[in-house]
């Protein structure tokens, strides 16, 4: 099930390789199937969004309807767990704290002569969100997308989720959104979803950018309506990197890998362990846990194909693998964890010592689990409440400000050969 590979061996470099590919998976078949649904929904609005809507997600839409009415957000609300409710509640506290701290202002300094730089924040007007309803209904996701953009200042936020075969909506997320705070809701999904948002439709809104985490479908979407409006990350299959010396407990180690395995047959999750003994624990442990959980069908497939435990010679080496793969989630169960956290350069979320278990970001602890993939924390980071703010430059010079510079200006734009430049500096004086 999980294989155990020693540390620069051409077995390493093969499955590295090959966890590079998985972002590969959007193949020609993909795009070209999310391309039609695009361009349909995009020339026939709500009518392709019920074909679609019938077609992938089993619906009969003879009394199908897209936005969901206060009505059923109530009744939903009644129906859900109290217990749940609750645990909504107190996820809601953590990451509404934590997000609040990511607030920026807007500022103007005055320089010398009676220069006023500056800048100012300002809220998206309009912003979409995902949220995944199929397999696994994201709750979680409904709260990390939407509290940060209420937080930002976002005037109104749109979400879209699948409905299920009822034409309905799981009510767990619609009560998360109401907790959260949703503008408006409609039971939508897949790539129609995400077309629907960035053009609009004759129902539902276009918005100024999407986030939140879907499918293959729903992520190549998000790619080809980039700069039609914005989005939050390319987004891939989900990941997990644990650091172990032999101090860790392989029963947690192997239940915080299995806990990413379950998302998805291409999820990953690897060990990088100086403990060949370790190594050996976890990987009997992997294989006693599974066959107790629900959804060890897709475990086995993501363990067998993209899991792996590395046999590394020092933790200095599997901080150098960390980041060169750079990891969605990274955890440390070692013995003096904060002794290596400045080596880390890469990684999208980091989980310090063995009771920081994944699970504990994901859904409560505050930082927000819409994470950079498939190595692209080398230049994304977690989705933040700078997401939802668009900045604008303020530069106000005085007569006596532009005449100091203006013979600098003028030169600059003669270099580039752009006369009309020079010109309106020449003109004022």
């Amino acid at each position: 099930m999980l294989r155990i590979i020693k540390s620069g061996t051409d077995e390493e470099k093969e499955f590295f390789e090959k966890l590079a590919q998985r972002n590969a998976k959007d193949n020609d078949e993909v795009d070209n199937i999310v391309r039609d649904i695009i361009d349909n929904v995009r020339i026939n609005g709500d009518k392709a969004i019920f074909e679609y809507t019938g077609k992938y997600d089993c619906v009969d839409v003879t009394n199908y309807k897209l936005k969901v009415e206060d009505a059923e957000i109530q009744e939903a609300c009644k129906n859900v767990d109290p217990k749940l409710l609750e645990s909504i509640n107190r996820a809601k506290k953590n990451i509404e704290k934590y997000h609040q701290k990511q607030v920026e202002n807007s500022w103007i300094s005055t320089e010398e002569n009676g220069v006023l730089l500056g800048q100012l924040y300002r809220p998206l007007e309009i912003v979409g969100v995902y949220v995944p309803g199929g397999t696994a209904p994201l709750i979680s996701s409904v709260l990390m997308s939407i509290i940060p953009a209420k937080i930002a200042g976002v005037g109104k936020i749109i979400m879209v989720t699948p409905p299920q075969k009822d034409g309905k909506i799981n009510p767990a997320i619609l009560a998360a959104a109401k907790e959260a705070g949703a503008d408006e809701i409609y039971a939508v999904g897949g790539a129609q979803a995400i077309a629907a948002l960035a053009f609009g439709t004759q129902t539902i809104p276009r918005v100024d950018k999407i986030v939140g985490p879907g499918n293959i479908y729903v992520a190549t979407a998000k790619k080809m309506v980039y700069g039609i409006c914005d989005i939050d990350m390319f987004a891939g299959p989900s990941e997990i990197t644990i650091i172990a010396d032999d101090t860790a407990n392989p029963v947690y180690v192997a239940a915080d890998l299995l806990s990413q395995a379950e998302h998805d047959p291409l999820a990953a999750s690897i060990l990088l362990t100086t403990s060949e003994d370790i190594a050996l624990q976890v990987k009997t442990e992997i294989k006693r846990q599974c066959q107790y959980l629900e959804r060890n069908e897709i475990i086995n497939k993501s363990i067998t194909e993209y899991g792996g435990a590395i046999i590394v010679d020092s933790i200095d080496q599997a901080v150098k693998i960390v980041n060169d793969i750079s990891t969605e989630h990274l955890e440390l169960m070692i013995k003096e964890p904060f002794a290596i956290l400045g080596s880390i350069k890469n990684a999208g979320a980091i989980f310090i010592g063995s009771f920081s278990s994944e699970p504990v970001g994901d859904y409560y602890a505050g930082p927000n689990h819409i994470l950079p993939t498939g190595g692209t924390a080398k230049f994304f980071s977690p989705l933040n409440v700078s997401d939802f703010v668009k900045k604008t430059s303020l530069i106000s010079y005085t007569q006596k400000a532009l005449y100091e510079a203006k013979d600098d200006i003028i030169r600059f734009a003669e270099a580039e050969s752009l006369s009309a430049h020079a010109n309106a500096i020449k003109v004022r004086f």
